[in-house]
Parts: C-alpha cells; structure tokens; sequence
C-alpha cells in the first residue's frame, strides 16, 4: 500500500511539473509574441528521374547527339550524388561554355536553348560564330545567367523584329526565369487566383498566368521544382515606349515553348527551415528608436488603409547604407513631400512656410533639411500610398519599400532648401550578383545560397554614375561593396528628395513578391550600431475633456426632453 501511495504521489508531482512547464513555456510564448522571427523556408523534392527521361526526349531530335550522352548510371550511387547522372555532367560541360557556372543549380535548368541543334552544327562543321540568338528561339544571348545552391535566374531579351511583327513597343522585351528548390511561405492573399493557358495545356499541365505587382507571371512546377517566367509591363492599351501585358504575355508564350533542360547537377537533399526567433542584440542602444511594423503615418496609405505588420527578418543583412546613423521614414508625407500627388495646402511657395497633406493635418515645412527628416524614431512606409502592385498591403497597391535618408542633409550652396546629393555610401547588403540593364534606375542584388533565395532593390542613385561604376547584370559583388551614393534621381536629378528606396523581395510559387523590408532594415540596423532599439508604440486616443463616467441622474432624460405633439 505505502508503495502504491508514494508512486501516486511521483505521478502526482510529474503532473504539476508538467503543468508548471506548459504554464512557463505559454509564458515565454506570451513574452515572445512581438519578437523579430527569421521567415518560413520550404525545401521541394526534386525528381531527378523525371528529368533524365525529358532530357533523352528532347536529345532525341537527333539520334547521332543522343548517342554521345550516357543515360545509365556508372553505378550504384544515391539520386543526390552527380555521378548518378552521367547525362547531365555531359550537358554541363557544353552549356557551360555559354551560362558560366550552370552545374551549380541543384535543380534542372530549363532556359530556351535547344541544345541538340547546337551540338548537331558543332558536328556538321556549322562556324563557331553563329549566333546564339540562333539556338534560343531569337532570344539575345542571356542579359544575366546566375546559377547558385538553391537554383537559377537569367534574364533574356527578345529585340524588335522577332516574334510579331505587328508589335507596338519599339524596346527588346526583357524576360526574367527563377527556377528554385526553396520557397518563402509567405501569407499571400491573392495566391492561387492565376488563369489556365490552353495554348500551352499540353507543355505544362499545371501552367497558369496572372498579372500583379507590375508583371505578367506565368508560374509551374516541373520535375518538383517551381519555376516562374516572368515579364514587367503595364495592364494597359499597347504603346512604342510603354509594353502592355497583353503584347509581353505573347513573348513569355513564346520563351515557354522553346524551353529546354540546359543543365543542373543534383545535391544533397534540403530540409525546411521553420520560423524561429530572430537574434538580435542584448544591449540597448542609447537613442535609436522605432514605430512598429506596419505603422504607416495616419491616412497616407492608399484610400487611407493602414500598413502591413511583418516581424519576420528576411535575411541577416548589413545595412545598405555605410554609416549611422540613419532615418527610416516617409519622403511623400514628410517636410518638402509631395503627398504622393494628393496635394498640399498651401500650395508650395518659399522656404520655411508651413504646409500639411490634404489627406492629414500633420503640419509640414518645405525645408528639406527639416529636423524631423533626420530623427528618430523610424516609421514604416511600406503600405505608404502609391500605384504600384503590392499584394501583402490590404488594398493591393502600396510603395514595395522603405526609404531611408543619410545622417544628414548638406544643403545645396545656392540657397534652395534642397540636400545636395551624392554624399553618402550606398553598400551591398550580401554577398550577391547584381541585376541592373544600362540607364536603369534601379539596382537588384540577388542572393543565391544554401539557405536564402531573395533580391533587395535599390533605387534614386544616379543612373549614369551607376553605369560608370559598372554596377551591371552579372557583376558579383561582396557584402559592404560600394554601389553608389544616395541620390535624388527619379526619371531626373532631382525628381524626388534626397534618399534610398531599399525593398525585399522573395521567392514563392508564383514568382518574387514584395515583402515588407522594415524590420528587417532595424535589425540590420542594431547590428550596425551594436545595440537594440526600443519600439515606440502610438500613444492611445485620450478622450474628450468634457467626458464624465454616467451617473443614475445623467442617464434620465433632461426635463424639456419629450415628444413632439
């Protein structure tokens, strides 16, 4: 009996400590809520087999090539190890004389290159100098081909005079492909909502098309693995300088059907990488200090809608400017803005007067170097009102960024109240490859790792200066490289005020989608600066000052109260 009473009292003591612990760990939870968090990272199986076999299909348009490819495994190896796949170390050691560095993507590499008509010349004594264009459906020779652990991007140009010829735009068209083994699992409210393309039913079965944040995307999956081709254009009437959806959809149909395997090499399978609680460091900072995520100022979000709440930091990054310190805040809705078209009253007119939104009353200068340009605490514009495609904000459109200013504003010597620009570093955030065309005015740097498949746009350096830098489609550059200066060009030096627009973009399967940079710029930030910042919440409506709680003699009616009659 005593032994049975004290093994009830063992059970007894387990289920306290038990109950204790979910109490603590429900605790710690609670606690954690409103934690930075490293996003969600979903790894595909790839089916290497199912490759093999498409890659015999295509190589078997000429018999004489498919000959020369071995197609059995030399011997028992696992999928994952290369020499299982004979065929596609062969394929390798010919694409890659033409995309450097294809044998690093661990997934096939579909591009529109027919590589059994390339060899087939090369065998016929066909000059070595005919043109590339010439295996890739008229496509030009790949603008940007980066292979890297987690899979490929390139981007093609289709020039004037190929496909049809009744097009209105009058530029090459340029296509971007991201083929990956990782996808973000991001909450994305217009997932799912793309159309079937009959024309294409029987190359890709599970293809669909849809048009948002700015490009026609056609997404698949093959062999596992999703891919995505897509095309930045406007939903809109045909023009010679501006390309409508309408006229690139039947570029990207056109790029899709010549698509073939052009190479890859399989890797040791990915596991997934759940959403964990973000490092950060342990130490305050003495000064730096922030609005939440997702608090945009009052009523500058499209048709007034509030912001996006996003914890998650996207990448361990440096921060992209050289030096603290550094405000991150709205440029439209702030001193010398132009509240995004929306207005000001009064109209602008001289130095120092006073003016606010017609959307807010928040008072305003028209003073560039206004102290409140250049102070704590940051304040998200991610949602912040402007016509660009953004799924992750309420309304669907929103800035895609965060603007950031330098420390300070040198104003201009000719006593405007303007900063002069060209002052302060731009840096790279990662180790990456860069994405930029001449004249462009944005740059991309593309990150391609074991873990990580995401690009970070800069944008308002100077274009010319950019393409004297050779900041261009292919370059690699290394985390802290110099990219330019902060600037204030915006189709013209000037055009906007003097900052950086920096977003985040990551990969999903229905192509790259803008996510909100800015906890994940204040993250970045605590590191520049080695300490933690302190979150500064909107202080609560007070209520009106006549306000009493009611009492038995408030709640009757006043004497003179009655009906009419």
């Amino acid at each position: 009996m005593r032994r049975t009473t004290s093994r009830y009292a063992a059970i007894r003591s387990s289920l306290r400590w038990l109950a204790a612990s979910v109490v603590l760990l429900a605790s710690c939870n609670a606690a954690r809520a409103d934690e930075f968090k490293t996003p969600s990272v979903s790894a595909v199986h790839v089916e290497w087999r199912a490759a093999l076999d498409q890659l015999k299909s295509e190589l078997r348009s000429q018999p004489s090539i498919a000959e020369r490819f071995t197609f059995a495994s030399r011997r028992r190896l696992p999928a994952f190890d290369p020499r299982s796949m004979p065929a596609f170390e062969q394929l390798n050691a010919v694409t890659s004389q033409i995309y450097t560095g294809i044998s690093r993507s661990p997934i096939p590499v579909l591009l529109p290159f027919d590589t059994a008509s390339y060899l087939n010349d090369r065998a016929g004594g066909v000059p070595e100098g005919i043109s590339v264009s010439h295996y890739q459906s008229g496509f030009r020779p790949a603008e940007m081909f980066a292979a890297g652990l987690s899979g490929y991007d390139a981007v093609f140009a289709l020039p004037p005079g190929q496909g049809a010829p009744d097009r209105v735009y009058t530029k090459p068209v340029m296509v971007q492909i991201t083929g990956s083994i990782l996808v973000y699992d991001i909450d994305d409210p217009f997932a799912g909502k793309g159309e079937a393309v009959r024309a294409l039913e029987g190359q890709f079965t599970d293809l669909r098309r849809v048009i948002r944040e700015g490009f026609v995307r056609y997404h698949f999956s093959r062999f596992g693995v999703p891919y995505v081709v897509s095309i930045h254009c406007l939903d809109s009437a045909p023009r010679s300088l501006r390309l409508s959806c309408h006229e690139a959809s039947a570029v990207a149909e056109r790029f899709l059907k010549a698509l073939r395997i052009a190479g890859g090499l399989p890797s040791r399978p990915r596991s997934n990488a759940p959403s964990t609680v973000a490092a950060r460091p342990f130490t305050a900072s003495p000064d730096f200090t922030y609005r939440p995520s997702g608090e945009i100022i009052e009523k500058s979000g499209y048709r007034e809608q509030d912001g996006h709440p996003d914890l998650a930091v996207y990448s361990q990054i440096r921060f992209p400017l050289q030096n603290a310190p550094a405000y991150a805040n709205s440029q439209s809705f702030l001193n010398w803005g132009d509240c995004f078209m929306r207005g000001r009253v009064p109209p602008p007119h001289r130095k120092g007067a006073h003016y606010h939104c017609k959307s807010n009353d928040k008072p305003l200068v028209f003073d560039e170097s206004a102290a409140e340009n250049y102070s704590y605490p940051w304040q998200d514009n991610f949602c912040e009102a402007r016509d660009f495609g953004v799924g992750q904000c309420a309304s669907g459109f929103g800035h895609q960024g965060q603007d950031i200013r330098p420390s300070s504003c040198i104003l201009r010597n000719d006593g405007a109240d303007r900063c002069e620009p060209n002052h302060f570093p731009v840096v790279a955030v990662r180790d990456g490859v860069l994405i930029r065309a001449p004249k462009q005015q944005a740059a991309t740097l593309l990150v391609n790792t074991m873990t990580e498949h995401i690009r970070f746009r800069y944008m308002h350096m100077n274009p010319s200066q950019m393409d004297a830098d050779g900041v261009l489609s292919g370059r690699r550059v290394a985390e802290g490289e110099k990219l330019g200066m902060v600037s204030n060009y915006q189709d013209y030096p000037g055009g906007t005020t003097s900052h950086l627009h920096f977003d985040v973009q990551v990969f999903t399967r229905e192509g790259w989608l803008w996510v909100n940079p800015y906890v994940t710029l204040i993250s970045a930030y605590e590191r520049l600066i080695d300490g933690r910042g302190r979150e500064i919440k909107r202080a609560p409506a007070l209520p009106p000052a006549d306000t009493k709680a009611p009492t038995a003699d408030s709640a009757k009616p006043p004497p003179s109260a009655g009906t009419n009659g």
